[in-house]
């Protein structure tokens, strides 16, 4: 059985059909990508998945659930979080006190006025570690909104895992980064995958990126499927060349 399966989702907005019956089925353990032009339906079919729309027509299940019907909030708690093209923090906030929210938030506890010294023990402890695997323990009294671009994005990351997700969507996580951010987001995403043992489903669009860190990738284009398959197949398609790559080995 499939962790998370989109069986021919479509959604239209009056008479533009952003997504035009598109299927993916993602394997526990899986990191997918999603690729493809501007426009192409890739953050609109994120919001399908996640829950900030209803589609059209379709279904999407998740470890054999029918989530079509749910909410965001709703899908956050079965276990499917996400992040956002425009990094989503709390800049006027410490790196930790970021990082605090979706700890307590995840343990029931942003409703409960007092802590028990065990319990708030716990809730640090799970700060600490998300911070010390994120690389942010040395910044980590330092206010969000001061920290570069790569850090931010870091933080957005660590506070979607900080929420215990089973299925991690990440929408363009390196966007507007030089190389030495989008090697050290890269390397985040790559230990997340692996020593987490997390799925993962992301939308890129620098193909070193996806060549490098993607199972299997989907192609949208203007909306509807375009290819599916492995790096080394996508990169060999010639409709996916023409359509977007241009020639990428």
């Amino acid at each position: 059985m499939s962790l998370l399966e989109a069986r021919g989702v479509s959604r239209h907005f009056g008479s533009l059909v952003a997504v035009d019956d598109v299927s993916l089925s993602v394997e526990s353990g899986e990191l997918r990508a999603v690729i493809g032009p501007n426009g192409a339906g890739k953050t609109t079919f994120f919001n399908l998945l996640s829950g900030f729309f209803p589609p059209t027509a379709g279904k999407i299940l998740f470890d054999g659930r029918d989530i079509t019907a749910l909410s965001a909030h709703q899908r956050v708690a079965l276990g499917i979080a996400r992040t956002f093209q425009i990094t989503e923090i709390f800049p006027e906030l410490t790196v930790m006190e970021n990082l605090l929210i979706p700890v307590e938030t995840a343990a029931g506890l942003r409703t409960t006025p007092w802590l028990t010294k065990a319990r708030r023990a716990e809730t640090e402890a799970r700060v600490q570690d998300l911070l010390q695997m994120s690389g942010l323990t040395p910044k980590a009294e330092r206010l969000a909104g001061e920290l570069s671009h790569g850090d931010q994005r870091a933080i957005e990351i660590m506070m979607a895992l900080a929420l215990k997700p089973r299925l991690l969507l990440l929408d363009e996580p390196t966007a507007g980064m030089g190389d030495q951010e989008t090697h050290d987001v890269v390397r985040l995403i790559r230990d997340l995958h692996k020593k987490e043992r997390l799925s993962i489903v992301l939308i890129e669009h620098d193909m070193r990126v996806v060549f490098h860190l993607a199972d299997r990738i989907l192609v949208l284009a203007e909306g509807a499927m375009l290819a599916e398959g492995t790096p080394k197949e996508i990169a060999a398609n010639e409709k996916v060349q023409a359509a977007y790559l241009g020639g990428v080995e």
